[in-house]
């Protein structure tokens, strides 16, 4: 098991006590100071409406911030120096496992891979199916199919001139375009607050 799923299975039921998702983790260990940044979501069940209706904002990301900084301060699973950052996914949302692929069927996302594939390292296509841990895509008309466990990071690619900002270079807007940016909470300046991240001694 790596470090990133030892991690995700601690932190995942303080998410969920708190009646959120945590979507995923990134952990980027670095001299001087690892850097651990979660991205948390309001569970989506289906039928449920009124979750669907509600997003993370900076007030969930400070919660969360809070309650994993107490974990792991106890459970000390990283050494040396960190720094928390929790983060709601925004609207190039990233995609930590197949089941999440699958929620998007129909979007199209860029992703980037652990082992070359056909000659290709990184690739942008719509997500045309899912089928147990195989994410198959239509990359420029092309099927293209990739085991889940060699892909290395992916997120979505949202269309922005369908979403009404032409050719501006994307962003980190939120969710949806009219619920404004990305909310995260980190100890080293974030986006929206510098409240809530731990540095570990």
């Amino acid at each position: 098991m790596t470090k990133t799923d030892q991690l995700q299975d601690l932190l995942a039921p303080t998410a969920h006590a708190l009646g959120l998702e945590l979507l995923g983790i990134e952990y980027l260990p670095q001299p001087g100071g690892s850097l651990l940044r979660l991205y948390i979501d309001v569970p989506q069940n289906k039928g449920d409406a009124e979750a669907a209706e509600r997003s993370v904002g900076i007030d969930e990301c400070e919660k969360m911030s809070r309650e994993v900084s107490a974990v792991l301060d106890v459970e000390d699973p990283i050494s040396g120096n960190y720094t928390l950052e929790v983060s709601s996914p925004g609207i190039e949302r990233p995609l930590f496992s197949a089941a999440q692929f699958a929620r998007f069927v129909g979007e199209s996302a860029k992703v980037g891979l652990k082992l070359p594939q056909d000659g290709r390292r990184r690739l942008q296509g719509r997500i045309v199916a899912v089928e147990g841990e195989t994410i198959r895509f239509d990359v420029d008309g092309s099927p293209f199919e990739v085991a889940h466990s060699n892909i290395e990071k992916a997120r979505i690619a949202p269309d922005w001139v369908a979403m009404g900002f032409g050719a501006a270079k994307p962003g980190s807007r939120g969710k949806k375009a009219a619920k404004g940016k990305q909310e995260s909470t980190t100890s080293t300046g974030g986006e929206a607050s510098a409240t809530g991240g731990v540095e570990n001694e």
